[in-house]
């Protein structure tokens, strides 16, 4: 089920602020969004499946770990999570 309400800046929200959880220390205005994020913020393995699980809960979505890979940079964690959750356009 999904625990988000619509919206891009909703669902953009909950992302940061799921990072910011694993990752206090990170500015999200500083991150480009076709870079990969866990060498942006420095996330070791753990830190990365930490904050997978996270949005999982956050968001109710389901990230299974076949999908793991494809989540590189924001675009592509944006672009999963909107399918996944059914909207669009989520603004960086």
């Amino acid at each position: 089920m999904n625990m988000l309400p619509d919206g891009a800046d909703a669902l953009r929200k909950a992302v940061f602020d799921t990072l910011h959880r694993i990752a206090p220390e990170v500015l999200p205005d500083e991150l480009e969004s076709g870079v990969p994020l866990r060498d942006q913020v420095d996330l070791d393995s753990m830190d990365w499946l930490n904050f997978l699980l996270g949005l999982h809960a956050g968001l109710g979505v389901d990230i299974p770990e076949a999908d793991y890979m494809k989540l590189v940079t924001l675009d592509d964690l944006f672009s999963y999570l909107e399918a996944k959750l059914g909207q669009s356009s989520v603004r960086r």
